[in-house]
């Protein structure tokens, strides 16, 4: 009897435990608030930056001075996360539509493996101009702000956003038992849609589909129309599309200029040689080459990957077999989930 009651004692206790960090990770750490589109660390990365005057009329600064600044007032959960957070905002690392954050030095690029953020220290950033449609409004008691968590200082609850940013930013999260991915459209297209609602033009999820369009990405490629699955999307917050890289098909090589989300160049790479080396399919394949890197004479990364294809083989085919049985074409599934106040 005794051990019956220790175990129910434990399993009450880990079961309270469990449900609290569950609902520490979904509210505090993974899934993004709908008001602001952004996640507590992104918020908390933002708001620093713009205390420390970080803006793009100002000079970089070094990227280690920024999360040290946010892990001591704000985020007390490490670096890594804050870090990881920041190159995930800039212009440099290329995973949102509207980056926030110019980077200064390799922050990485989200199509590439091989292409990795350098440590904090050898980086540097400040906000973009589009950064400061955040915080508008931020010193006018816009939004309310709580203690931080050692009660030395203050910090927004939300930013005061100027946007719908929630559908052009970075948003993907995952936490126990959830996840988060939230579909991203062209800035240009949200605001017009926004403007439409607020003026009464659009009232029901039918009357948006052309202006706001299909979702984009930012590492480019073909999203293939579905106009149902964009209304189940738009109604549900569920849809899955799939998405081709963008090439140039030539007599004798196929060009990849662009991959789709969520992949790599070095995945498709990696797939395409061991399929080669399987011999069912890509007989019409000679080699494949990974030209993809950092050029450091202009400066930039650049994506390429280049399949020879072999005397008299029929490029149309291997074009479809490459579609069919690599990465190249793939499909991308959206779950909205979002915090609601």
């Amino acid at each position: 009897m005794a051990e019956k009651i220790l175990r129910t004692e434990y399993s009450e206790e880990m079961q309270k435990s469990y449900l609290d960090y569950s609902m520490s990770v979904i509210t505090a750490r993974a899934i993004p608030d709908a008001r602001d589109g952004l996640k507590p660390v992104q918020r908390r990365v933002l708001y620093d930056m713009s205390e420390l005057r970080i803006f793009s009329d100002r000079p970089h600064r070094k990227s280690a001075r920024i999360v040290g600044d946010t892990m001591g007032k704000y985020h007390p959960h490490g670096d890594m996360s804050i870090y990881g957070s920041l190159v995930d905002l800039t212009d440099d690392k290329g995973v949102t539509l509207a980056p926030y954050v110019h980077g200064d030095g390799t922050f990485g690029r989200v199509w590439s493996d091989k292409i990795v953020a350098a440590s904090s220290r050898y980086t540097e950033a400040n906000l973009l101009p589009i950064a400061r449609e955040l915080f508008d409004g931020l010193n006018e008691d816009a939004v309310d702000m709580s203690p931080n968590f050692d009660n030395s200082e203050e910090e927004p609850t939300l930013l005061p956003v100027t946007f719908p940013t929630i559908l052009v930013g970075s948003t993907d999260g995952i936490a126990v038992g959830f996840s988060s991915s939230v579909p991203r459209f062209s800035l240009k297209s949200v605001c017009n849609t926004a403007i439409g609602m607020l003026n009464g033009k659009y009232n029901k999820a039918e009357d948006i589909l052309a202006v706001l369009g299909l979702p984009d990405f930012s590492t480019g490629g073909f999203i293939h129309r579905n106009d149902a699955e964009l209304l189940r999307l738009l109604k549900t917050g569920r849809g899955s599309f799939t998405v081709s890289g963008t090439v140039t098909v030539l007599r004798d090589k196929i060009i990849v200029t662009e991959v789709p989300v969520g992949t790599t160049v070095e995945k498709i790479d990696d797939k395409i040689r061991e399929l080669i080396a399987e011999g069912r399919v890509l007989k019409g394949v000679r080699d494949v080459i990974n030209s993809s890197g950092f050029d450091t004479v202009k400066n930039e990364a650049k994506l390429g990957l280049t399949i020879e294809l072999k005397n008299g083989a029929d490029a149309d085919r291997t074009l479809a077999e490459l579609c069919r049985y690599t990465p190249i074409r793939t499909r991308v599934s959206f779950t909205t989930r979002v915090l609601l106040g």
